[in-house]
């Protein structure tokens, strides 16, 4: 792994800086910061230029994350199309599709969800039942699905289903765009453990689909599914890179309440430096791979968890340093700085977003120590 930022790489660098010393202000609107990001072209910065990004290669990608972390930029809107599904679009997606489906993307006009969960098929996706019937000129499709980020706003759906019950699970299932306003979709909102609706679950009761909404190939769904994940765990990977901005404030969290002095405390805080530290070096790792134009394997999978650990961890401890004010959520007279109460219940969600931790243990287990399935 090469650590040495190439010279376009500080040019790129350079010129990010420079933009956000313009146009981040506090207390910025999100969907005038997602304006002005488009407008700058810095939401999808790895995006082709014809489609509103800047070409960015996978170091540059890295350094535009660390900016954005260092000043604690706010994410763009319209997360899950930006980050999973145009991605996917820009491999498996037709001229027509990409034409239709990615300029309104990247502005934020058109917000999706992705379908892929459902109440019986989790961790095991390729059991899913939702349905699609061949129509001739268009599919009917039945079923639900779970655990829908944005499910209540969205404007279409990456809808996973299967067209063809016929052949191995994993061989019979299509990827569709779901029109989300099209009659037969019912969207339920779910009250998250930190009070908040941010998933929801889907309804489809015979909803028309044409045959021009099929992502890839028929049956051949499978494939985006797995592309549209990998696009998810490098996503969680990056984002990892900024937990270094997490960890100085719990940080500071001990200096204002003098645990910066408690060998316990100094310990636990060390470990977790060293653990962050790690978790930029296993993203360089993943990247280097794709670099060469090789499969980053296992370091994904890896990478995922160490995601979900330091997550979880920083805000526990945050919490635990800050006393009995740690525990006083948004809205309370005395909340301490840092929104900690309210991340430590977040954090619960990454052991199960873009792949459960059991999942991510078993690929570990088969692939890389060879254990066999049910061990």
């Amino acid at each position: 792994m090469d650590f040495d930022y190439a010279p376009e790489d500080l040019a790129f660098r350079d010129e990010l800086r420079a933009w956000l010393a313009k146009n981040l202000a506090p207390g910025l609107e999100d969907r005038e910061w997602h304006r002005r990001l488009v407008a700058g072209r810095w939401a999808v910065p790895e995006y082709p230029a014809r489609w509103g990004g800047r070409d960015a290669t996978l170091m540059q990608q890295v350094v535009f994350h660390e900016e954005m972390a260092r000043v604690d930029a706010p994410v763009p809107r319209n997360t899950i199309a930006l980050y999973n599904i145009g991605p996917m679009l820009l491999l498996h997606g037709t001229p027509a599709q990409q034409e239709r489906y990615l300029p309104k993307m990247v502005t934020a006009e058109e917000i999706w969800c992705q379908g892929f969960s459902e109440p019986g098929a989790g961790s095991d996706l390729a059991a899913l039942a939702t349905r699609a019937e061949d129509h001739g000129d268009h599919w009917l499709v039945t079923g639900q699905k779970m655990w829908n980020t944005f499910g209540p706003e969205a404007d279409f759906c990456l809808a996973l289903s299967r067209t063809n019950p016929e052949v191995a699970k994993h061989k019979g299932i299509s990827a569709l765009v779901v029109d989300m306003r099209a009659p037969g979709v019912t969207v339920r909102p779910l009250r998250e453990l930190t009070g908040y609706e941010g998933f929801s679950e889907i309804f489809l009761d015979g909803v028309v689909v044409p045959k021009a909404n099929v992502v890839g190939t028929v049956d051949g769904g499978w494939r985006v599914a797995m592309t549209t994940l990998t696009f998810e765990r490098l996503g969680t990977m990056k984002l990892g890179i900024q937990l270094r901005k997490r960890l100085a404030g719990v940080v500071a969290i001990a200096r204002r309440t003098g645990k910066d002095r408690d060998p316990q405390t100094r310990r636990q805080l060390a470990d977790l430096a060293i653990q962050v530290e790690l978790m930029k070096l296993l993203t360089y790792r993943a990247l280097t791979a794709m670099l060469r134009g090789q499969d980053p394997g296992v370091t994904l999978p890896l990478g995922k968890l160490q995601w979900s650990y330091l997550m979880q961890e920083l805000a526990e401890l945050a919490l635990e340093t800050e006393g009995p004010y740690g525990g006083l959520y948004r809205g309370s007279r005395h909340e301490p700085p840092g929104d900690w109460a309210y991340h430590c219940l977040y954090a619960r969600m990454t052991t199960i977003g873009a792949g459960t931790t059991e999942v991510q243990k078993n690929i570990v287990a088969q692939r890389v120590l060879g254990l066999p399935r049910g061990f």
